[in-house]
């Protein structure tokens, strides 16, 4: 089977276009930049360039961005108090505190206390819970990226069997109740599911998001599908991996994402689209 790449960077690229255009459209009505303020806990190596990336991508758009960058041994008490100070600016219209932060700070807490309408992570209970009403109003930025990217197959999502692999509150869990909301029937896989391979094979879409190089395998995949990969992992040699064998899945997909260059540049994308969203809620 002649299989389809899903361009990630590309399609990233067209969308922050896109924003920048309405950026630029919101300065000529009289109307403010829209501002995020990303939040740095530490010197954990990846997350220092995560969150360099995200404000370049501010820059691009033509954002207010503001970087905190805090000590390891920052409070709890302080981190909430900085959150609580951004909460009441309003050159700041999106708050993001990049994860993972250190064992001492209780992240749920760290979460709830940004304001719903600035929580441009869309992490929030109150926005995980609208999401599940089918009622969204700021949505988690990967699961967000991912519908992007499965909306540009063209393929008609309706009545798709859609299976999850994995379960966490940042991509697993949201994007399930994304692929619901778009009329999909969705099996959520974790670690206490037998025989994860059985569901695979049945599935029209797959999203792989369990943090293990290479666990889908190319024959798990059914004739057609498809498959977006959510893992980043380095291996031993330096190079980056996803969660699925990438070149055996090739032989079965109908579409594929790379990693690296397919959900990364989308996550990155969608909470530029957030932040702007959030700026015009504000300014409502």
């Amino acid at each position: 089977m002649t299989f389809k790449k899903i361009d990630g960077k590309n399609i990233a690229a067209e969308l922050r276009m896109s924003i920048k255009k309405l950026v630029d459209a919101r300065l000529t009505a009289g109307l403010s930049k829209p501002g995020l303020a990303v939040i740095l806990v530490g010197e954990n190596p990846a997350s220092k360039v995560y969150v360099r990336n995200k404000c370049n991508a501010c820059d691009e758009v033509g954002f207010y961005s503001l970087s905190k960058k805090l000590a390891y041994g920052t409070t709890e008490s302080e981190l909430l108090t900085l959150i609580d100070d951004l909460n009441n600016d309003p050159a700041i219209n999106g708050i993001l505190v990049q994860l993972p932060l250190p064992d001492h700070i209780n992240e749920e807490k760290i979460i709830e206390a940004i304001d719903v309408l600035k929580d441009v992570d869309g992490f929030h209970p109150y926005n995980i819970g609208r999401l599940a009403l089918r009622m969204p109003i700021l949505r988690s930025c990967t699961p967000k990226g991912i519908m992007t990217l499965l909306r540009s197959t063209n393929i008609p999502l309706e009545g798709k069997e859609a299976v999850v692999i994995g379960a966490s509150n940042i991509v697993g869990r949201p994007v399930s109740l994304e692929l619901l909301m778009a009329r999909c029937t969705v099996t959520t896989c974790h670690s206490r599911t037998i025989n994860v391979k059985e569901h695979v094979k049945r599935a029209d879409i797959i999203i792989a998001a369990v943090g293990i190089p290479a666990f889908v395998k190319g024959d798990w995949i059914k004739p057609g599908a498809i498959v977006i990969d959510v893992g980043i992992n380095r291996l031993d040699t330096g190079k980056l991996a996803g969660d699925v064998d990438y070149n055996a899945a090739c032989n079965n997909a109908s579409w594929i994402t790379p990693v690296p260059g397919g959900v990364g540049p989308m996550t990155i994308a969608s909470l530029l689209e957030n932040t702007l969203q959030a700026a015009e809620l504000q300014n409502q």
